[in-house]
């Protein structure tokens, strides 16, 4: 397995990247980061509660406005690509999920809601692994939404920021996701996860520090590379949304953990049963898992983490036999909990480990996924990092 401790990695700078392309300074450089999510998956989209973190691999965006009512956008992941869009003909083509509608769709979410916006010039530089279930794609919404924004002199909050990030992903890109990954990106802050109610639109900041209990977050990157614009993302939030209906309700977390024996005595059909029971024993997984942060007992936290990837694997099934076997050979390996973490269908495990059984759990994942055929994963320890910010 390839152990990287932290993102940051050799090469050219957004800033550097900007001068070389544009024969220009930026005006400014900014950045946002991707997540993990706690607790709390696919139930954003259903007005639930969800409990992310920010993780310390980001998007970076150098940006200046130009005089061309130009777009253009290059990436250092992307050597020698320059795109460049009159900023008028920005406009969404759903059957192209390619790397620059990520940032095209910031500017035309921002002038669609009627903010002056002009011409840019953007370089970007993003550590966010793609298709790692890790949000890289919210981080550049976001770090694009707060740079063209501020150069532009519209003043956003944080959560003016998400929803607009939220809106390129969703009617730009075309993937319906829910609030919760830009909301992370934007929001979060160092040393905390963030309690975000979807149904309420508040978010509150609990500390979230493992190192003083000798525990630390592994991240483990199965590289299977996932898609949410493939349909199963969108087919699993119209089975919520059918469910809602039939049950008459608004959103699925205005069903109590109480209340799940008659909702689920409601519904006809098996799948959606499954689903409801996925999404309000989730809700309740992530009020308990907050009780027990706010008591300082983070251990305890570790079975509600095992409960949930069950949970996604069995009633909502978006897990993958790498996701699976990430997820047993953590526990295996001394976790205290241990699950997959994004949309699922490939991507990241997340698993709260003792800080000495670290090296052997790593060791032992590694073993597993050569014993099955798989390709080596790579792990990464992560702890809460800083949302967007200029930097």
């Amino acid at each position: 397995m390839v152990i990287r401790r932290r993102y940051e990695e050799f090469g050219v700078s957004a800033a550097e990247l900007f001068r070389n392309q544009f024969d220009r300074a930026p005006a400014g450089v900014f950045s946002a980061p991707g997540r993990v999510n706690l607790i709390g998956e696919h139930t954003d989209y259903s007005g639930g509660l969800v409990l992310p973190f920010a993780i310390d691999a980001r998007a970076e965006l150098a940006a200046a406005p130009n005089a061309d009512d130009m777009v253009r956008v290059t990436s250092a992941q992307r050597p020698g690509q320059l795109i460049s869009v009159a900023v008028q003909d920005i406009e969404p083509d759903l059957d192209d999920a390619s790397w620059p509608g990520y940032l095209l769709g910031a500017v035309w979410a921002l002038r669609r809601a009627g903010h002056p916006i002009s011409g840019f010039d953007l370089a970007l530089d993003s550590k966010v692994p793609a298709g790692a279930g890790l949000s890289s794609s919210a981080a550049v919404e976001c770090v694009t939404t707060l740079a063209v924004s501020e150069l532009s002199g519209v003043p956003l909050d944080l959560l003016q920021i998400a929803r607009y990030a939220q809106q390129a992903e969703n009617d730009f890109v075309g993937v319906p996701c829910g609030p919760m990954d830009q909301t992370a990106s934007a929001a979060s802050r160092a040393g905390s996860v963030l309690l975000f109610d979807t149904r309420a639109g508040s978010i509150e900041h609990i500390p979230f520090d493992p190192g003083t209990a000798d525990l630390q977050v592994l991240v483990i990157d199965t590289r299977v590379a996932h898609s949410l614009a493939d349909g199963e993302y969108g087919r699993r939030r119209a089975s919520c949304d059918q469910a809602a209906r039939v049950l008459g309700v608004r959103w699925l977390r205005d069903i109590g953990i109480e209340e799940l024996p008659t909702a689920l005595s409601g519904l006809d059909s098996e799948e959606l049963r499954r689903r409801v029971r996925h999404v309000v024993t989730e809700n309740a997984r992530v009020l308990r898992t907050v009780e027990l942060l706010r008591a300082d007992d983070v251990q305890a936290i570790g079975p509600l983490l095992t409960a949930s990837h069950a949970s996604l694997r069995d009633d909502y099934e978006v897990s993958c036999p790498e996701l699976d076997l990430a997820v047993e050979s953590a526990l295996m390996s001394g976790a205290l909990g241990a699950r997959m973490t994004g949309g699922g269908f490939g991507g990241s495990v997340i698993a709260l480990l003792p800080a000495q059984l670290l090296t052997g759990a790593i060791e032992s994942v590694t073993e597993a996924f050569r014993s099955a055929g798989f390709a080596a994963p790579v792990a990464r320890v992560v702890a809460p990092a800083q949302g967007a910010r200029r930097e």
